[in-house]
């Protein structure tokens, strides 16, 4: 069932964006070559406990961990480790909180020390995918607005669109309805209404769309191992530009003119 959040809900997932948000850039700071994804665990872990919040993955259906670690052609779900990364990696960190019983979810990647060109530009277009989406979550539209935008700008790059794995709603639990492909076709599925809170991630693969999952029975991979970015925040619909509850200040219009 898909909920309409009221104001005062809109206020608490607003206060735990900024949270998310905060320990987000904490992270990104702390990226280079020799550190762990186990310490980035560790540090998300303590940052949104001393918030007086709850890491949203932690034991979420057993997972172990704060945050999804994937590195290269992982693309979700990757468990953090003691291994030391390499400069030229690309590293996906995704996380999420809760805050007086309301959630937030967000993702980025970056090239670890820096990268390749080529890399690089798969870093850049999987966020432009991600504020392209985001300006067709307006009320009246429809999700397969937001998913034909991503995935026309991703396939124009010659990127795969990772299919297997799409956005949710977000509210009280981190997973609600709707779902929230990253293709389609415009016009189609979900009618969006203000007051909808949904997470848009695309998952953008430098090769093909399809995955596997690994032995773990939580990291997804790209099958032709290619390299995979991610990126993700929490967006409200209103009936006029979408909040980016996730990234706060920062508006679509801003992002697209960057």
């Amino acid at each position: 069932m898909i909920t309409i959040k009221s104001a005062p809900q809109i206020e608490k997932m607003r206060k735990a964006g900024e949270l998310l948000h905060s320990v987000l850039d904490a992270l990104r700071a702390e990226i280079q070559p020799g550190v762990t994804t186990l310490h980035l665990d560790e540090t998300a872990e303590r940052l949104i406990r001393q918030a007086g919040a709850i890491p949203s993955f932690k034991g979420y259906e057993g997972f172990p961990f704060s945050i999804c670690a994937s590195v290269d052609d992982q693309v979700v779900h990757g468990f953090a480790d003691r291994n030391k990364l390499r400069k030229g990696q690309l590293l996906s960190v995704d996380c999420g909180c809760i805050l007086d019983g309301w959630q937030s979810d967000s993702a980025f990647s970056v090239l670890v020390g820096g990268g390749s060109p080529a890399a690089q530009k798969l870093v850049d277009v999987t966020e432009e995918c991600f504020w392209i989406g985001a300006n067709m979550a307006r009320s009246g539209n429809h999700l397969g607005d937001i998913g034909h935008a991503i995935q026309e700008h991703a396939e124009s790059h010659g990127y795969g669109v990772i299919r297997d794995l799409c956005g949710h709603g977000i509210g009280q639990e981190m997973h609600e309805d709707p779902n929230v492909p990253n293709y389609g076709r415009p016009g189609r599925g979900v009618k969006l209404e203000a007051g909808m809170t949904i997470a848009i991630e695309p998952m953008i693969a430098m090769g093909g769309w399809k995955v596997y999952c690994e032995d773990n029975d939580w990291t997804i991979v790209t099958r032709d191992h290619s390299i995979c970015s991610h990126y993700e925040h929490t967006v409200l619909i209103t009936d006029g530009e979408p909040e980016i509850l996730s990234f706060p200040g920062m508006t679509v219009a801003e992002a697209l003119r960057r």
